[in-house]
């Protein structure tokens, strides 16, 4: 399939733009021809028929949606892992993902980054008057901007929460926060979506649920997930490449959360890094294609990737 094909299927966004820049050579040599270059990941056409693409993760790094010059060597590597990982588990659940069970040939250098893709187009439903995606969020506890909004008596999803409740409440039930998908992600009516997508809501809750209990079995507390669904070919709905993986949840080790340290085990320690060098500041004179040129720690490094391998060893190993 060429890249013509996917942009004739109407399930490229529009907004996105493909790139003539040559991949990497042993894919490209297979018939894999890169066509988008991702803050942190790459995709291929693939040869042959069928709507699939090829996700290359990198080791590139981004905060904020900020473009970095920052790489951390053996990230996209255990970022592949654990998108695998979560995506069989969402499976044994009865529950499709966009990564296909085919693969590339083992014998390739690049084959650990790779994930071969359904292709799909994002879930979509007129809301107010406009088409929006989404993300779907699932919380059990209360913190970040949903603590602020509560304690300011701000209702943002029409949860009727009480502002009395402390920060890390844990609810006896997972809180469904669902938002648009977007250059900003505006908070949608709880019961409103429910509605819209009973089946869907009903299937990911059972997941997150499953999933919550499984991870803190094994040492690891999910504080919150975003799932973010597509629709196939067929009409059916499938859920994305980052399914309960630190790119779409916190997770905080529950050593560290019994000791009421909450820093999750993604890049929180680059975003905090991040926000005491003014990054976001920084970030408002680059022109479009610029990358902020960065300086970061090894330790802080070391502790991304070291935070990956305890998820991948604890959950999915």
């Amino acid at each position: 399939m060429k890249i013509s094909d996917i942009l004739a299927l109407g399930l490229w966004p529009q907004s996105k733009k493909t790139t003539t820049q040559k991949g990497i050579d042993e894919l490209e040599n297979l018939g894999y021809n890169l066509f988008y270059i991702g803050k942190n990941a790459d995709l291929y056409t693939c040869p042959g028929e069928g709507q699939k693409v090829l996700l290359v993760r990198s080791d590139r790094c981004s905060v904020f949606d900020i473009p970095l010059n920052l790489e951390i060597n053996g990230k996209g590597i255990s970022q592949t892992a654990i998108s695998d990982g979560g995506a069989k588990y969402a499976k044994n659940l009865g529950i499709r993902t966009a990564i296909l069970d085919e693969v590339v040939p083992q014998t390739l250098n690049i084959a650990p980054r790779c994930q071969l893709m359904e292709l799909c187009k994002p879930l979509e439903e007129e809301i107010d008057g406009d088409v929006v995606q989404f993300e779907f969020i699932f919380r059990n506890y209360l913190t970040g901007s949903l603590y602020e909004a509560c304690q300011n008596g701000i209702d943002p999803y029409s949860l009727e929460l009480s502002s009395s409740l402390t920060q890390w409440h844990k609810f006896e039930t997972p809180l469904f926060t669902p938002t648009t998908k977007g250059i900003k992600d505006e908070p949608l009516n709880s019961s409103s979506v429910r509605e819209k997508f009973p089946e869907i809501i009903t299937k990911l809750e059972e997941l997150f649920t499953s999933f919550t209990k499984f991870a803190s079995d094994n040492g690891i507390v999910v504080v919150d997930t975003k799932f973010e669904v597509f629709v196939d070919q067929n009409g059916l709905w499938v859920l994305g490449d980052e399914v309960l993986t630190p790119e779409s949840s916190r997770f905080i080790a529950k050593e560290d959360f019994d000791k009421q340290s909450y820093i999750s085990m993604d890049k929180q320690i680059l975003r905090n890094f991040a926000k005491e060098n003014s990054w976001k500041e920084r970030s408002k004179t680059l022109k479009d294609g610029e990358k902020l040129e960065v300086e970061v720690p090894q330790s802080i490094k070391d502790s991304i990737l070291e935070n990956y391998d305890i998820i991948n060893t604890r959950l999915y190993k």
